[in-house]
């Protein structure tokens, strides 16, 4: 009896342990997923940047980004991942007597031709369009623009490093209020169990019709995250700080990044 119950018992051990070790697995997954921005995923991250000491009143700037990510497969060797990311901000007055001002910016779309398999390296490049929806001239352009963005990153081990690129160009512009934006975002994050990791992932950025010395923004810093479920619900939340080694005189010193994001997987 003694002997049975003890096989019972490892048997029961080794159950959990084996159940444990698969939802390591199964975060382990679905965090490398949820950083790579070209994967097989459907997504939706909701994403608050917030800067502090901004504009002429050191105030609080901040934009909250909706950004679906949708992809398909378009045959045997090829996906498109389609990101679509609908700006809405909060920006406070830049003059005495002006007050703050919320509403959607310029809505960004790109679509990443992404080949179906790829060795140590995945890749993806193509085109990004903004579309004028800016419902305050204070709180973007309103106006179309065209571009070219592309990603490229590899997963070894515990690790998910890479990049993305990207370069926009006004489409119809009113003269003296040209667009040509570049945005880099370099990231490296490290896993750990239970579906915690670590994060690099600043968003560089330079407005080149800026005037010198107002053209950059380049923030350094770092964040955490970690991958769990409500119910059957995958989710991912992040939380991060950077600090602007370089900035326009508007931008405050400093900002953080807060992130949620759902995550369908198949």
């Amino acid at each position: 009896m003694r002997f049975m119950i003890h096989i019972c018992v490892g048997l029961v051990a080794l159950a959990t342990c084996q159940g444990a070790s698969a939802q390591d697995a199964s975060a382990s997954e679905l965090a490398k997923a949820a950083q790579n921005p070209i994967a097989s995923l459907i997504s939706v991250p909701i994403q608050s940047n917030i800067d502090f000491d901004w504009g002429p009143n050191s105030d609080t700037f901040a934009v909250t980004n909706i950004q679906p990510v949708i992809p398909f497969k378009l045959n045997d060797d090829w996906n498109l991942v389609t990101r679509t990311v609908l700006p809405i901000v909060s920006q406070p007055g830049l003059a005495p007597g002006q007050s703050r001002k919320w509403g959607t910016s310029d809505t960004l779309f790109t679509a990443f031709f992404v080949p179906a398999v790829s060795g140590d390296w995945t890749w993806g490049v193509g085109p990004v369009v903004q579309l004028p929806t800016t419902s305050n001239d204070r709180l973007g352009k309103d106006e179309w623009g065209g571009g070219v963005s592309a990603v490229a990153l590899t997963m070894p081990g515990r690790w998910v490093v890479g990049g993305l690129v990207s370069n926009l160009w006004g489409i119809s512009e009113d003269p003296g209020d040209e667009i040509n934006s570049f945005t880099f975002q370099p990231f490296v994050n490290y896993n750990f169990d239970k579906g915690w990791y670590f994060t690099f992932s600043p968003i560089i950025t330079a407005n080149w019709e800026a005037a010198s010395g107002q053209k950059w923004t380049v923030p350094i810093g770092a964040g955490f995250g970690k991958i769990f479920k409500i119910g059957s619900q995958a989710m991912n939340a992040q939380a991060h700080y950077y600090y602007n080694i370089e900035k326009p005189d508007i931008t405050g010193d400093w900002s953080i990044r807060l992130q949620l994001q759902f995550m369908f997987p198949k």
